[in-house]
Order: C-alpha cells, then sequence, then structure tokens
C-alpha cells in the first residue's frame, strides 16, 4: 500500500479480501500475529480510503481493545461497519467489483462467486472454456434458473465425457442447452444475457483448486470480447 496513492480498484480489492478474512468475534481481541497483522492492514487500507474515517477506525480499535467496560464488541462492528461503507463506496466508484480474488483452495468460495453471476441470467448464458466436463455441468447448471438458455463453447478435450452429463442434466430439467467446439480457444469466459461478462483465471472446472484465481468483470472491452466469442460459436462446430 505505500508508494503511489492505490487506486479506487487496488483499494476494493483489500477492502473485499479484509472482509473475506476478518477474524470473528470475540477471537479478535486476542492478541495473535494474525490478528494485529489483519487489524494493522485494515487501519492502512481505510486510512487510504478516506483519511477523517481512519480515525473513526482508530477510535473503533480502542473500543475493541477494551476488556474494563465492556466495548470491545461495539468496536468489532464499528470496525465491520466501516469496512462495509468502504466496498460499497468503492463499489460504486468503480462500477462494481472489478476483480475477485479467491485464493489457492477455496474451490466453495470460487463456486459461490460464479453461482451468483449465473443467478442474474433471465434469458441465456454462454461459457467458453475449453475443458468443460462432467464436474463443470453437476457444479454449475443447476444454478441457472428454469427457462434460460445455456451455452457452451468448448473444445473437444473432454467432449467424451461433457455429452453424456449434459443428457442426464436435461432428463432432470427443462433447460435448453447447446454445445459448440471450436479449436484455439484458451480463455475462460461467461456471458450472462449478452450483457455481462466475466473472465476466470482458471477452468471453471478447478476453479481455485490448484492455485489463486481472480474473477475479473469485463467493462471496457466488454462489446468487443462478446462478439469475438459469438463469431467462433457461429462458425463452430455443432455437438448438441
Amino acid at each position: 500500500m505505500a508508494g503511489a496513492t492505490p487506486t479506487p480498484e487496488q483499494l476494493l480489492y483489500e477492502v473485499e479480501d479484509l472482509l473475506r478474512t476478518a477474524p470473528p468475534w470475540p477471537t479478535i481481541q486476542d492478541a495473535t500475529e494474525e490478528n494485529l497483522d489483519w487489524l494493522g492492514r485494515a487501519a492502512a487500507v481505510i486510512q487510504r480510503w478516506d483519511g477523517v474515517k481512519g480515525a473513526f477506525f482508530t477510535l473503533a480499535l480502542s473500543k475493541l481493545q477494551d476488556l474494563v467496560y465492556g466495548l470491545g464488541h461495539q468496536g468489532f462492528v464499528d470496525i465491520m461497519v466501516l469496512l462495509n461503507q468502504a466496498k460499497h463506496d468503492l463499489r460504486m466508484r468503480t462500477s462494481g467489483p472489478a476483480t475477485i480474488a479467491v485464493p489457492q483452495g477455496n474451490v466453495f468460495e470460487y463456486f459461490d462467486e460464479i453461482r451468483k453471476v449465473l443467478e442474474q441470467a433471465t434469458q441465456e448464458v454462454l461459457f467458453v472454456d475449453p475443458y468443460l466436463d462432467a464436474d463443470f455441468v453437476s457444479r454449475y447448471l443447476s444454478s441457472i434458473r428454469t427457462g434460460v438458455t445455456i451455452r457452451l463453447l468448448t473444445t473437444e478435450k473432454k467432449l467424451s465425457v461433457l455429452l453424456p452429463a449434459v443428457d442426464l442434466f436435461i432428463k432432470q430439467n427443462t433447460s435448453t442447452v447447446e454445445i459448440r467446439t471450436s479449436i484455439g480457444l484458451h480463455d475462460r469466459f461467461v456471458f450472462v444475457d449478452k450483457a455481462s461478462g466475466y473472465q476466470s483465471g482458471a477452468s471453471f472446472k478447478d476453479g481455485a483448486r490448484f492455485a489463486h484465481v481472480t474473477i475479473t468483470q469485463i467493462t471496457d472491452a466488454f462489446a468487443a470480447i462478446l462478439l469475438a466469442y459469438e463469431t467462433l460459436w457461429s462458425a463452430g462446430k455443432v455437438e448438441r
């Protein structure tokens, strides 16, 4: 955080990571190395976000450390309110969370972030991923509401297990699932209602299993990227 002034996007990343890793009440009062590191980082981030709010954070920290008058829990609440206030303020400044960082091993957290994206769909979802397989089907397709068209643009690498899994899914759902293959796919995207899109730093089937991964919302280049993959879809081989 030292050196150049952080951008709102960088501050948003820091705030969201602090909220994900916050020590629970009441163990946050324990003077462990982890707790002190988290509190110091939170103080620095809030100060960079808003100097006046930084003073309020210092006051909340004093309450948190009080073991005599019972102010500790109120201090904890004040700290969490300040972090959530910073999160929502920065989201408004940056037109939403530009990047969600998921630590290695947090497979459910990755799944949950993708689920939130899929639940926004009212018309269609387009997945682009060269490694879509049976695990992908069981993990994500049930999160898409009934009636939403699902399109999967992939390669032939995992097609032999993807197709049977989709067939089984269709037997228990009324959703329409279309699959096409294209050569030369490398990146992983999910597009919702042709109105928003996200890039995943890892294959959807793996998520954060093997490494840290980011889920990045596409903003300025959205129209061009969507057009590129719609073109690949149109030219792709129909598999289902």
